[in-house]
Order: structure tokens, then sequence, then C-alpha cells
């Protein structure tokens, strides 16, 4: 039965790290169009990184390390008329690629699901194991 009890754990560290990607990446869409944040630079996309959790040798999840910022560097383009353009015109965009980020959204919304019918599916065994021990 502990072994039906530590795969709920791991599915459930999944679970919540996968929420952690799918919020990350819903406020990176979000700040996609900032052109200037309190450091004065475009807003830079933020990356979820993930680390393995072990108990001994033995895998027991996965856990949210951090943030990092994405280094691609910030993609320029001329507009004369914006307030955040440079002597030349130019203005830096935000590095977040909505395509990338809608990607994103998508393989962590999978992950998730995953989890759920990894976790039904320990529940399911852990009902018919209590199930056979009250009936002996």
């Amino acid at each position: 039965m502990s072994g039906v009890f530590h795969g709920m754990r791991i599915s459930a560290s999944g679970l919540q790290a996968e929420r952690t990607r799918l919020e990350v990446s819903a406020g990176n869409i979000a700040r996609a169009g900032v052109t200037r944040g309190a450091d004065g630079h475009p807003y830079r996309r933020q990356v979820v990184n993930f680390s393995e959790v072990l108990e001994g040798a033995r895998a027991s999840g996965v856990h949210v390390e951090g943030l990092s910022s994405d280094p691609t560097p910030f993609p320029k383009v001329h507009r004369p008329g914006h307030p955040d353009a440079d002597a030349n015109g130019m203005l830096e965009l935000s590095n977040v690629s909505v395509p990338l980020e809608m990607v994103e959204l998508g393989a962590a919304a999978r992950a998730y699901e995953a989890n759920l019918v990894a976790m039904k599916t320990f529940k399911e065994l852990g009902q018919r194991a209590l199930s056979l021990g009250t009936r002996g």
C-alpha cells in the first residue's frame, strides 16, 4: 500500500509543478507587450526550472527549483514615435514569443492531465487493495 501513496505523492508534486508552469506561461503572455519595466528594460520571459526530488536513491517527485530569465536578446524594431524608442527610433520589445508560450501552455496542460490520470489510477488501486483486504 505504501507504493500507492508514494505514487500519489509523485503525481501530486507533478500537479503542483505543472500548475506553476501554467501560471508562469500565462504571466509571460500577459506581459508580452511590456516595453519598459521598473528596471527600464522590456519584460524578459520567465522560465520554470524543475529539479528531481529524491528519497535516498529513489525518485519521489519533482520540485520547482525556481524561475530564471530567458537570456534570448530583445528583438528591436524601428518605431521612432514610440515613447520607449531610443534616439535612433529603435524600440526593444519583450523576448516573449506568444506562439512559443502557447506551445508551453499546451504541454503543461497535457502533463497536468497525465498526472491527474496517474493519481486517479493510484487511488483506484488503493481502493481495490483495501476491498481485497476486507474480503479475507
